[in-house]
């Protein structure tokens, strides 16, 4: 167990009413530095991400990831005594992460008013497709939608086939980070707030409100797309591999199957690059001495680097680049990422037995703890937890419920929330 000294979010409490990815990976971000982070799960089912990409067992890898370091609480939202204990624990809580549809909390009493009235000093991060106001703001969406409107869909992919998306839900991912980045701002300012005489001052309700929506949080990282098409009325579009206007920057296979990134697109790395590829022709030549001379002769540069790279395996390939002092760096799978030199060392791996749905639990690795403090991944505490794990250790630990209101709080009804 590591020392709380360096967790530093050690003390803080946070009740999640999310479910899928975004909220929860807010969670996660602050759960992995100490939070004490308290997951609200529908009876019977839990969040519906325990089920997906399930290859076997009762819980997936995804879920185990994503909800790590938390406790599992099963409450029924949609009954009186479930949202009397979403209250209390609201009540004893720092913060409050949600991303239902906007007015589904106000629907079920647990809005922003209801929150304040038993907690003033309580901070509320919401999470949505667009947002708690504007035209679509009781819209429904997933980050698939958002990462269309927010600008990304429309550049992934080749230019001549239609967009594509990448692997991962990357716009919750990114919606997740901007929440667990509201959620610190908020917290630091409640707590730095200060009065003459060094009191600690209330912060209003409208000031301990966090709304993050996906589309945004797609758009705000989408660089100078917006402003480049207003100031030169450039509208990007897919580059495949590449990135519009920096050359030569891709992926290049080699001659064992495997593939590299190589990105050649500084000026002197571009010069060291094509002395590397013995195309010192192409080094001198003035036109390709700056970038534009560069992305105007992108396929020439391409084919060039292509023809090196094919000749030699993946390992000589980076190791010339290495000594060339070129950035470039092997195309992983999972396969080759467990087994990665730099990640291992900073403990970028964290192994668990797992139950996996087998006859015994067998030894899982999971992504380590993002930023670093110190040299290396602090220690994963625990796994995304089984549902309602810590339902009585909550409940009864915390806010004293007895046999009955615990059993009417969690029985759940028949309709999905």
């Amino acid at each position: 167990m590591t020392d709380d000294a360096v967790l530093p979010l050690a003390g803080v409490r946070v009740l999640e009413l999310g479910n899928y990815i975004a909220a929860p990976t807010a969670g996660r971000l602050l759960a992995d530095f100490g939070a004490e982070v308290i997951k609200v799960e529908r009876p019977r089912t839990g969040d519906e991400l325990r089920r997906w990409r399930l290859y076997a067992g009762t819980t997936s890898m995804l879920y185990r990831t994503i909800n790590r370091n938390k406790k599992s609480v099963v409450l029924d939202l949609r009954s009186p005594a479930g949202r009397r204990a979403v209250l209390g624990l609201a009540a004893c809580s720092d913060i409050v992460l949600e991303n239902f549809r906007p007015g589904t909390l106000e629907k079920w009493s647990l809005g922003p008013d209801e929150l304040d009235a038993v907690n003033p000093d309580l901070i509320l991060t919401r999470i949505s497709a667009f947002g708690q106001t504007g035209p679509l703001a009781e819209r429904p969406g997933f980050a698939a939608v958002a990462e269309a409107m927010g600008g990304l869909r429309e550049l992934v992919g080749e230019p001549d086939r239609p967009p594509v998306r990448v692997g991962v839900s990357i716009g919750d991912t990114i919606a997740g980070l901007y929440g667990a980045f509201g959620s610190m701002m908020a917290l630091f300012r409640r707590e730095s707030s200060r009065s003459a005489e060094g009191a600690r001052l209330r912060l209003p309700l409208s000031g301990r409100v966090i709304d993050v929506a996906l589309t945004e949080a797609v758009l705000s990282v989408m660089e100078s797309l917006v402003p480049d098409h207003l100031a030169h009325g450039v509208n990007r579009r897919r580059a495949g591999g590449r990135m519009e206007g920096i050359a030569p920057s891709n992926a290049y296979p080699c001659g064992d199957g495997g593939s590299v990134v190589i990105a050649g697109n500084g000026d002197g790395i571009f010069h060291r690059l094509m002395i590397a590829i013995g195309r010192p022709d192409l080094a001198e030549d003035r036109d390709l001495s700056g970038n534009e001379g560069r992305w105007g002769r992108r396929d020439e540069l391409d084919t060039a680097i292509a023809a090196w790279t094919a000749t030699l395996p993946r390992a000589a390939v980076l190791a010339e680049l290495e000594a060339a002092q070129v950035p470039a760096g092997p195309i992983h799978t999972a396969a080759d990422i467990c087994q990665d030199g730099q990640f291992l060392a900073r403990n970028m791996i964290q192994y668990f037995p797992v139950d996996v749905g087998g006859t015994e639990p067998k030894r899982v690795g999971f992504p380590g703890i993002v930023p670093v403090i110190g040299d290396a991944s602090l220690p994963v505490r625990s796994l995304g937890p089984d549902l309602g794990e810590h339902t009585t250790e909550i409940l009864v630990g915390l806010l004293g419920l007895d046999a009955d209101e615990l059993a009417a709080a969690t029985a759940g009804s028949q309709d999905r929330t």
